[in-house]
This record gives C-alpha cells, structure tokens and sequence, in this order.
C-alpha cells in the first residue's frame, strides 16, 4: 500500500461517434504557453509511441498503462500518479487492459519552454535557495504520486484549458507557473526523503538529521539552532525549499519509519508508536490514517512478511 495519492477531476470521455481512433484518441486544447491533450484508449495495445516537441507533464486520469521511458525498466501507471518528461523523448506505452468498458484516459499538457525558463528565472531571483543551489526541473526525478496541491492546480488548469472565458490564457499562464513551483518543491522533498539531494545546505543536512535521529524527540528551536539561523529564517527557507513545514517533514518522516516497522507480523501497533516516535496511540492511529487511508493494523495485515 502507497502513500495516500490526490486524484484528478477526470473530463468527461468522448462520445463514441466523435471517435477517431480506439488508441490514444487526441483531443486537444491550445493556448498561448500550453497545450492540453487528452488520450482515450479503449483497446488493449502494446508500445505505442508518443513524443512532444515541449516538456510534457502527464497525468493518469483512468485506468491503467504500463509505461516504457528512458532506459529505465517499465512501470506501471495509475490515477493519482504523475510523470514529466522533457521535449522530444519517446514514450512507449503498453495498455494491458483497456476496453469499451474500462477505457484509459491521462492528460498531457506540454507546456513551452520559454515559461519554464521564465518560471525558474523568477524563482531563483525572488526566492534564492539557501546555499548555492539553485531552482531547476530535475528530469531524473520524473514520477511521484500527486500530493492535494499539485492535484488542485492540474485541476485548475483542465479547468482552464477547456474554458470559454475570454481571460483564459492569463489564468492559465497564472496557474502554470504555480504547477512548474510545486513540481520543482515536490521533486525537492522526494529527493531530501530518498537522500538524493547532491547539495551542501544547511536545510539539507537539517533533512538528514531528522532522518537519522527520527525516533528521537526534535523540536523547532533545536532544529533553528543546529542551522545557525533564527527560528523564524530557518523555517521560512525549509518550507521553501522542501514545500512543507519542518514539522510536517518530522511527521512524514515517522509515518514512513512506522510504515518499515509494520512489515514486522509480530509487532504490536502500540510498540510501533512508542519506536516511531509517538507518544500517544490514538494520536498515531488517527495521523497515519489521514496519510495512508487505512489503520496502522490494517497497512499490516496488507504489507506484512
């Protein structure tokens, strides 16, 4: 069981008569700085090519692909996940079973290379990132699962896209730029989670602290403290870089110490909270099912060797 994914507004299908195609059926919506392209498939079908000129961010919106990307080894593609992939890079795609009755549908907004730069330019002149790295779309990091911002914004921009309103491309224009920052924060806070991060800052090293000490008791004086920099500065630059407060991190971070202690079958719930970190059951319970949907008991009963 994955952490907890926010699905998409999926738009409504075709109808069957304006059909062209039973894979990979386009429809398409241009503005000045995007272009959204919506893909029905409703029959099975194995390596079927796809490629943009432009950076194309995808996103399943039903049903299921297999997909073949880069040099890596394939993997499978489902609702609440999302994939970005730079311009002129071929995608394969397998649909393994798409049908009348269960049909695939995933979005592809391309989006121009001259906002993007635009975007990241913005960004490391207004909010430098502590220490000498700088803002940047990491193409090795390419799949996470859509956490509820970046699914409300990809949301906002379907809306956009398939809107009448006069003053639509500068909503979508808006809404791209606030879809390319989460993008680069949720990146950034993948990396930090998987130790991945090739930079020196401080925030960075406060991330790995916290890793390696997370059964222990931290607070956000100490933290500030260990990165010579006020409480106040200190937090400002964590939530920056890693789009989440240093106490949300701290949770997340327990949540998954917790999630590799209940593959144990042997191991009781309320062992799991004291070795997580927790102080309190009911509190522990409550948190991880807001995070995994499910009880600690049941992620368990699911996910144990």
């Amino acid at each position: 069981m994955q952490t907890q994914k926010a699905l998409l507004n999926a738009p409504q299908l075709t109808g069957e008569k304006s059909l062209k195609t039973l894979v990979e059926n386009r429809t398409i919506y241009s503005l000045e700085n995007c272009e959204l392209n919506l893909f029905e498939t409703y029959q099975e079908s194995v390596l079927v090519p796809l490629k943009f000129n432009d950076l194309v961010v995808t996103s399943m919106l039903r049903g299921k692909k297999v997909m073949h990307l880069f040099d890596d080894p394939e993997f499978v593609y489902l609702p609440g996940e999302t994939v970005i992939v730079p311009g002129n890079v071929e995608m394969k795609i397998d649909f393994p079973e798409a049908s009348h009755q269960n049909p695939t549908q995933c979005l592809a907004l391309a989006i121009d290379h001259d906002k993007i730069a635009e975007t990241l330019n913005f960004l490391n002149e207004r909010y430098p990132k502590e220490g000498s790295d700088s803002w940047y779309l990491n193409h090795e990091n390419y799949f996470f699962y859509n956490n509820t911002e970046l699914a409300a914004t990809l949301n906002k921009l379907i809306r956009e896209c398939m809107g009448t309103s006069v003053t639509k491309d500068a909503l979508a224009d808006l809404a791209l730029q606030e879809l390319l920052v989460r993008i680069v924060q949720t990146q950034t806070v993948h990396a930090a989670h998987e130790g991945k991060t090739d930079t020196n800052s401080a925030i960075y090293a406060i991330a790995e602290f916290i890793k390696e000490n997370i059964t222990q008791p931290v607070n956000l004086k100490a933290l500030s403290e260990k990165a010579c920099m006020s409480t106040t500065t200190f937090y400002r630059y964590f939530k920056r870089e890693l789009g989440m407060s240093p106490i949300e991190f701290i949770l997340n971070e327990k949540i998954k110490h917790a999630k590799r202690l209940l593959k144990n079958p042997g191991i009781q719930v309320n062992e799991v909270c004291f070795m997580a970190g927790f102080d309190d059951c009911n509190y522990f319970i409550r948190l991880f099912k807001k995070h995994e949907g499910i009880t600690p008991k049941q992620y368990q009963l699911l996910n144990a060797g």
